[in-house]
C-alpha cells in the first residue's frame, strides 16, 4: 500500500552537507575534503555520544563543536570569522540533484522532513532551498531533546502528521537512520549512494535504492 506519509532525513539525504568543501578549501587549500569529512563523522558521534549522556544541546552548537574538533585534530587554525562563514554555510546547503525531481513525483501524501537539526539551522536552509513550498512539516529532535535513533524521535513525526506509524514511510541515506526507523516501525528507504554495506544493526531497512528518484517506481 502507499504510504499516507514520507518522511525525509535532511542531511545527507536532501542536502549535501559536503557542499562546504569549496569553502574549506578557500580557507585551507587541499584540506577540503578532509575537513568536510571529519566535521561530519564528529557531528555524528557528538548527537550519539550526548544523547547517550542524556546532554543535549542543539544541533546548531554540536556541528560548531564538530568544526572545531576537525580543525584541531589535522592542525588547522580556525577563526571566529571562518567559524562564523562556515556555520553560515550550513544555512544554505546543496539540495543533491535527485531531491527535487523525486519530491515533484510523490505527492498525494504528506511529505516532511524528520531531522537531528536544530530549527535554527533546518528553517534556513529549507527555505533557501526552496522545500519550504513542497513540504508539509519540517520536524526537529528539538522537540524531544535526543537525537535519533532514539524511538521518541520517530514518534514525533506519527505525531505531529496524525498518521500511524505502520503507514509512514521514512527515507533516510543514513543506513543506521533507516534501521532506527525500521525498528520503531516504519516502513524504510534506505538511499545508497555510495553503494555501502548494511549496518549489522539487527534491523534491515525494508527498501535499498539508489537515488531518490527511485522512490517513484516503488512508491507511485
Amino acid at each position: 500500500m502507499k504510504p499516507l506519509a514520507l518522511v525525509f532525513d535532511a542531511y545527507g539525504t536532501l542536502f549535501d552537507v559536503h557542499s562546504v568543501v569549496a569553502l574549506c578549501d578557500r580557507y585551507w587549500p587541499g584540506k577540503g575534503v578532509a575537513v568536510s569529512q571529519l566535521w561530519r563523522t564528529k557531528q555524528l558521534e557528538y548527537t550519539w555520544q550526548r544523547s547517550l549522556m542524556q546532554r543535549y544541546v542543539p544541533f546548531s552548537s554540536i556541528t560548531e563543536a564538530g568544526l572545531r574538533y576537525a580543525c584541531a585534530a589535522i592542525g588547522l587554525d580556525l577563526s571566529a570569522a571562518q567559524q562564523s562563514a562556515l556555520m553560515q554555510q550550513y544555512l544554505k546547503l546543496s539540495l543533491y540533484p535527485d531531491a527535487k525531481p523525486a519530491l515533484a513525483t510523490l505527492g498525494g501524501c504528506k511529505l516532511a522532513i524528520l531531522s537531528n537539526g536544530s530549527p535554527d539551522m533546518l528553517d534556513p536552509v529549507v527555505a533557501a532551498s526552496g522545500l519550504d513550498k513542497v513540504l508539509d512539516a519540517v520536524l526537529s529532535v528539538a522537540e524531544v531533546s535526543v537525537f535519533k535513533p532514539d524511538a521518541r524521535v520517530y514518534q514525533i513525526a506519527v505525531d505531529r502528521l496524525g498518521v500511524p506509524k505502520e503507514s509512514i514511510g521514512f527515507v533516510s541515506s543514513n543506513c543506521w537512520d533507516a534501521c532506527g526507523a525500521k525498528a520503531f516501525g516504519f516502513r524504510t528507504y534506505w538511499i545508497n549512494r555510495a553503494g555501502a554495506p548494511l549496518d549489522a544493526l539487527d534491523a534491515t531497512p525494508d527498501h535499498t535504492i539508489a537515488l531518490l528518484t527511485d522512490l517513484t517506481a516503488l512508491i507511485g
